[in-house]
């Protein structure tokens, strides 16, 4: 699913895109239109992505993009219908070229054109409390409540039969139904991404959303980062407890529960079913297979596959963390 709430600039031509990296190419027209920045998954013709590590080299080489920032390394990994854009830094280059196509994405300042709800159309459609304020681009379903003191900013659907509790902030957030967000959560807000360049941090543009499934339930003080490139995702009948913590592009499979205080570092993916018990962490760019059960203070920094049951840190099987804590 494509963000519906950032505007795309494009298209970019080809000599811009060039210019704005320092660097020449050879043998591609300055005149050619790029549509859109996206990862090498999603990526269509015309579209221009990134490769920066070898652990997606087989996604890579099915990448349907025009032009990709790469790594002279990594460049032969690229189909013949990619044309390698070889760079320095990619993700520098990425957030350069993310931000020509999305200028609106850089920044994060609270939504300065909100309103209270009295002032809305939902007045008469929501249960609201006190001082709750609407932004511009929202749209809230059926039989829905929204309690004291929080912010609904702009670029938010809410489905059918939802309950938000109070004091949340939520922006650029997807809702679907029969969702309940307990208190104090910020949904949807810029992650963590910078990249140091000599004595300045330069911020990385995030043009994803957050996406809620069916069924779920956020606990108190949850805090769910948009993507950066692509949707950072809540699959249906998931619970998570308080205090947690979804970074930018993470997936979280369907029916799975998280307990108090985990933390999940950026595009990490989490399979269905899966159980992580309270104060875990889990690397970034990691896979988490389908039905893993995950020890409470675990520290998880490898993939693991399908069915394991792992604990301790750096995450072993549990019948091995079990014999050696004896």
């Amino acid at each position: 699913m494509s963000n519906p709430f950032f505007k795309n600039c494009g298209p970019i031509k080809v000599s811009e895109i060039i210019r704005s990296l320092n660097i020449n190419v050879k043998n591609l027209s300055k005149d050619k239109e790029i549509h859109d920045i996206k990862d090498l998954s999603s990526s269509e013709n015309n579209d221009i992505t990134f490769f920066h590590s070898k652990k997606y080299k087989d996604v890579a080489k099915n990448t349907k993009a025009s032009l990709c920032l790469t790594t002279d390394a990594l460049k032969i990994y690229l189909p013949k219908s990619c044309l390698a854009l070889v760079v320095e830094n990619v993700l520098v280059s990425t957030s350069k070229i993310t931000s020509i196509f999305y200028p609106d994405s850089i920044n994060d300042d609270f939504d300065d054109n909100i309103m209270s709800i009295d002032d809305t159309n939902f007045k008469d459609k929501v249960i609201f409390g006190k001082n709750v304020l609407i932004g511009q681009n929202v749209t809230i379903g059926n039989n829905c409540k929204i309690g004291h003191n929080t912010i609904i900013e702009k670029n938010v659907v809410i489905g059918d039969n939802c309950s938000i509790g109070s004091n949340n902030i939520i922006r650029n957030t997807l809702v679907k139904n029969n969702v309940k967000i307990l208190d104090n959560c910020v949904i949807g807000k810029h992650g963590f991404g910078f990249f140091p360049i000599k004595n300045k941090n330069l911020r990385y543009p995030h043009i994803g959303m957050v996406l809620i499934e069916d069924n779920c339930e956020i606990g108190c003080g949850a805090t769910i980062d948009r993507g950066s490139m692509s949707n950072t995702i809540i699959g249906k009948n998931t619970y998570l407890d308080n205090q947690i913590h979804i970074a930018h592009n993470v997936k979280i499979g369907e029916n799975s529960i998280i307990a108090g205080q985990v933390g999940i570092a950026g595009s990490s993916i989490i399979g269905k079913n899966v159980k992580i018990g309270g104060q875990a962490g889990i690397s970034g760019h990691l896979n988490i297979g389908n039905n893993v059960e995950i020890g409470g203070g675990s520290g998880v920094i490898r993939d693991i596959p399908d069915n394991k049951k792992v604990m301790g840190y750096p995450a072993k099987n549990i019948r091995e963390f079990l014999r050696d804590n004896k």
